[in-house]
């Protein structure tokens, strides 16, 4: 009697990942596809655009804020980074360099530099793995 417990175990689990695999798939289908649509591209389009925009405008006056964080990086100085917004757009190479809590306190967008090094504004957050 165990081992058909163990089996029935071992079958209902089998399905469990089935059920988990075909959700998944399905949902990526279904994102593609949105994603995909001609509309849904031109609004992010137009949203980077807007971000850029708004990273240049505020470049002037938050610039000494990515040449702090730059240097906080080129020393090493674990201290003055851990002071750093953490927030971040990782898969677009977006990092925040103004300091932590400035949404409140300084009434500011996240700003730093995308990864081709242009300076762009965002609100919101991510994982680095989104």
């Amino acid at each position: 009697m165990t081992g058909d417990r163990v089996e029935e175990q071992r079958v209902r689990a089998a399905v469990r990942r089935h059920v988990r695999n075909s959700a998944f798939a399905e949902a990526e289908t279904v994102i593609s596809l949105l994603l995909s649509d001609p509309q849904v591209q031109q609004a992010r389009a137009q949203l980077e655009a807007a971000e850029m925009q708004l990273g240049i405008e505020l470049g002037g006056r938050l610039q000494p804020f990515q040449d702090r964080y730059e240097q906080a990086v080129s020393d090493g100085d674990a201290a003055r980074l851990t002071g750093i917004c953490p927030d971040k757009h990782g898969r677009w190479g977006r990092i925040c360099v103004l300091d932590e809590g400035h949404e409140i306190s300084m009434e500011e967008p996240h700003w730093g530099h995308n990864s081709g090094g242009r300076p762009i504004a965002w609100v919101g957050s991510a994982p680095d793995d989104w």
